[in-house]
């Protein structure tokens, strides 16, 4: 199995940016993680950051027939991005939502997510474990192909 790990903006800024909202595990902690878990249970990762929406639409594009799955984390994008909900709808590839906050128990614009919709599910809220569910949820989307 082949999961294609996406991050949005600001995810960069891990373990700097509001400590107090989402911990202080940097991105590169997130992404061990992830590789040790994803190793554990025989799936390739390919993980990546970007702080421009229009990349993440292009790896979304290009993850049909190259992966099985896609976690994302679309940052800011997840409330105004109707680029990436397209993106997602249009590739067909299962895709699972993750944020490391509860977005539903924050400012009430992050209550809304524009992506959720197209998406097979969303892990919200466990902090860098947010990725580790996601992860595991993945393994029974792959084999629902």
């Amino acid at each position: 199995m082949k999961l294609l790990v996406l991050n949005g903006p600001n995810l960069n800024l891990l373990g700097q940016r509001e400590p107090d909202v989402y911990g202080r595990t940097t991105l590169a902690d997130i992404e061990q993680q992830v590789r040790e878990l994803a190793g554990k249970l025989g799936a390739e990762v390919d993980f990546r950051q970007s702080n421009q929406e229009g990349e993440l639409v292009t790896w979304i594009q290009q993850a049909r027939g190259t992966a099985d799955v896609i976690l994302l984390n679309a940052g800011a994008y997840t409330h105004t991005s109707v680029a990436l909900r397209d993106a997602i709808s249009g590739t067909g590839v299962p895709t699972v939502e993750v944020h490391l906050s509860n977005i539903h128990a924050r400012e009430e614009f992050r209550h809304k997510s524009l992506i959720a919709a197209v998406c097979k599910g969303q892990i919200c809220g466990f902090g860098a474990t947010s990725y580790l569910l996601a992860v595991q949820a993945s393994l029974s989307l792959s084999n629902k192909k």
